[in-house]
């Protein structure tokens, strides 16, 4: 398929101030009939989108630092996935693979069983949404293991249906009012580097900070002693993410991951990696969890899967998927051949390994330009993340009271100025960096000046007005 769009400007462009009248004028429509339970980040209303770059209903180019929350990986408008997709259109839409089959249902398992972690026999199962994914994960470990627990960690973040906020930590504002949630839900320590599970993590005898080992030996004491309350033997599924999302995009210390992994063997739990923020080529690999150089038993898979186009999947051992009774498993749209194709064309970008170089080259560039902020302010208490999964925490050196407000007033300042960015944390107090893995150098590194200048004017304490002047030219 050719397109008669040209393409867009790869640089920041300002026609109006943001949001812009046009945006202004739909906000207050989407106001007038949708409901306020959702919420916004930037109400702008975007138009076109290309690169590294989205276009707004009023000229505006704005840097994409979100990439619709990882999900627009190779692109919100990837070529490859148009010409897919609008095939599959001119064939057929749907036909539900429970009903009668597809050969791209097919194909992409076949993908997902070779390519995810892991030396066994897999067999994979597609779903719609990353909350599916996670929820299926559960249904399969315990019919495969006729048990009923699971175990979750402090800061994961897993989807926004009931049995996924049940196992989500953060109340406000996935949980709130929500309850009561499905039970058999367990908690336990997570290894968060910053901020140790538990204050004995802090230091050692020494009263010298605790290293990396230290945190993760501690954390991962503290799940066995979580196991043990409960009865291990009563536990189906452990569920973590390799990156915390939504948690704060933490990096858990190392080992941690290894001696999970170490303990669901020991207890016959079925390990569930969640890779549906971080895998798909996110962190410079294609699934976060080779990082660590661990398999879960079930690897979960979604958002960039099929770069835009709804589509999850649970890849897992044969054994354990195969546990299943026939019928057990689906989904009205489970598997959508649109969504299938599109996930092919995700997989043939991939190929030549260009994405995950640049992947790492991401990383790099925003080491270089904002790491240092560590140093050269008092408030940016840690740079962290994998790849193009990279977080700054706010928060008061010293005491590490989290500072929630220095990063909305942040991103308010880059959205501002073209750049969009996102918060997150379980205290709100994290900025975190998604830009699609096809961004340009120069582009990026614009995107990088702007969030760099807003976060140094702030933390100097100058008005927005004072901080604007002095703000990256645009192009």
């Amino acid at each position: 398929m050719t397109s008669s769009l040209t393409p867009l400007p790869q640089s920041r462009h300002l026609a109006t101030a943001i949001p812009g009248p046009r945006s202004q004028a739909l906000h207050a429509e989407r106001q007038a009939h949708v409901t306020d339970g959702f919420g916004i980040a930037l109400p702008v209303f975007i138009d076109r989108a290309d690169g590294g770059i989205l276009q707004d209903v009023d000229g505006n180019r704005l840097i994409d630092f979100a990439s619709g929350i990882a999900v627009t990986s190779i692109g919100a408008s990837n070529p490859r996935v148009r010409e897919r997709v609008a095939a599959q259109l001119e064939r057929f839409t749907h036909t539900c693979f429970m009903v009668t089959e597809y050969e791209s249902f097919t194909q992409v398992a076949k993908w997902l069983n070779e390519h995810t972690p892991g030396d066994f026999e897999k067999r994979t199962a597609l779903f719609s949404t990353g909350a599916e994914a996670v929820e299926n994960a559960v249904k399969i470990a315990r019919s495969a293991t006729g048990r009923s627990k699971v175990l979750v960690f402090d800061e994961a973040y897993h989807g926004r249906s009931l049995m996924t906020m049940a196992m989500t930590a953060k109340e406000t504002p996935y949980r709130l009012n929500f309850g009561p949630f499905p039970t058999e839900v367990v908690r336990a320590a997570s290894a968060n580097p910053l901020r140790p599970a538990t204050a004995t993590n802090t230091t050692n005898d020494d009263g010298v900070p605790a290293s990396g080992a230290d945190v993760a030996a501690a954390a991962l004491a503290s799940v066995e002693a979580t196991l043990a309350e409960h009865g291990p033997e009563s536990f189906a599924a452990m569920v973590i993410e390799p990156i915390q999302g939504e948690g704060g995009f933490i990096v858990p210390a190392p080992g941690f991951l290894k001696g999970l992994r170490e303990i669901a063997t020991k207890h016959g739990i079925v390990l569930v990696i969640d890779e549906i923020q971080a895998g798909m080529g996110r962190t410079g690999t294609l699934f976060a969890s080779e990082h660590e150089g661990i398999a879960g038993d079930m690897t979960l898979s979604a958002k960039a899967l099929a770069d835009g186009v709804p589509l999850s999947a649970v890849t897992g051992r044969a054994d354990l998927m195969n546990a299943v009774h026939a019928g057990g498993l689906g989904g009205t749209y489970a598997g959508n051949p649109l969504a299938c194709e599109a996930a092919l064309a995700v997989f043939e970008a991939f190929e030549d390994g260009t994405l995950l170089t640049n992947a790492r080259s991401i990383e790099a560039t925003a080491r270089e330009v904002l790491e240092p902020l560590v140093a050269e302010t008092d408030v940016v208490a840690e740079f962290r993340g994998r790849g193009a999964m990279l977080a700054l925490e706010f928060a008061d050196r010293g005491t590490l009271e989290p500072r929630a407000d220095l990063a909305k007033e942040i991103s308010a300042r880059c959205h501002a100025q073209g750049v969009l960015t996102l918060t997150c944390g379980t205290h709100g107090n994290v900025i975190r960096l998604l830009p699609p893995l096809v961004i340009g150098d120069e582009l990026f590194r614009d995107g990088l000046a702007v969030l760099r200048q807003a976060i140094v004017d702030v933390a100097a304490g100058r008005d927005a007005t004072t901080a604007e002047a002095a703000a990256p030219a645009l192009a």
